[in-house]
């Protein structure tokens, strides 16, 4: 009477959970870094005309 179907991979679900709890810690550890340390902005580099000589 057993139904493949309906048959669940504990171990595979429980991957699932442990991934998404280490990616759930990345982000809030990232966060705090980007408080504590923020990375500066992206400077746009202007093209300089070369100096006459």
């Amino acid at each position: 009477m057993s139904n493949d179907d309906n048959l669940i991979d504990f171990n595979a679900e429980r991957g699932k959970r442990i991934h998404d709890l280490h990616d759930k810690k990345l982000d809030e550890m990232r966060k705090a870094f980007e408080q504590a340390l923020p990375l500066p902005k992206a400077k746009k580099k202007t093209k300089s005309k070369p100096k006459k000589r």
